[in-house]
């Protein structure tokens, strides 16, 4: 659309100039068809084709040699080298999401049985709190959320290290969850073992 609309733009000029042209001079066309001869010199000849015919082009080919050689040799060659790796955001397989959501309940459930051995050690009177944070909850039911926060944090940091950019700390995302519901349950035993 746009190169016929060029070559219409283009080409209004030069048929404007031949209708003028024309028109004007009557005169000069009786005197021109008068003498024939001289159009002929006057007039350019028909331009000669750019393009090669197929002949021409065959005719200017050499033959192709029967065996092409290797312009180097093979030990010369320098090898590939590899594609540089995807360098996109890690995410975790299916395995240690089922591994987290263990060592998630797992990690819930020690800081319960905590929660209930640290209650029932202080309300026998065998024991304190040892924990400063969780001190001013230690007379209350309000110790069994206090001690779901630690577990929360432990498995936003598991979460976080399994999709993280550094390859050690992918591959000891567990650690966190682990170490929490040890210490949970070192505690919750050391506590049920004060109690007679």
């Amino acid at each position: 659309m746009l190169l016929a609309a060029i070559l219409l733009v283009f080409s209004a000029p030069q048929s404007a100039n031949t209708v003028k042209a024309e028109t004007h001079s009557t005169a000069a066309v009786s005197e021109i068809s008068s003498d024939d001869s001289s159009l002929s010199s006057t007039l350019p000849a028909a331009p000669e084709a750019k393009v090669a015919t197929d002949r021409e082009i065959a005719a200017s080919v050499a033959p192709a040699p029967a065996a092409i050689e290797p312009a180097a040799t093979p030990a010369a060659a320098k090898p590939i080298a590899p594609g540089k790796a995807f360098l996109g955001r890690p995410y975790e397989t299916p395995r240690q999401r089922k591994m987290w959501y263990a060592l998630s309940f797992a990690g819930a459930g020690a800081a319960s049985f905590d929660a209930w051995s640290t209650r029932r050690a202080i309300s026998q009177g065998y024991g304190v709190e040892g924990n400063p944070m969780l001190r001013p909850f230690s007379h209350s039911a309000v110790l069994y959320a206090a001690t779901q926060v630690s577990p929360l944090v432990m498995d936003f940091i598991g979460k976080r290290m399994t999709i993280s950019q550094h390859p050690l700390l992918r591959k000891a995302w567990w650690l966190p969850q682990t170490i929490g519901a040890s210490v949970s349950v070192s505690a919750a035993v050391h506590n049920v073992r004060m109690v007679p």
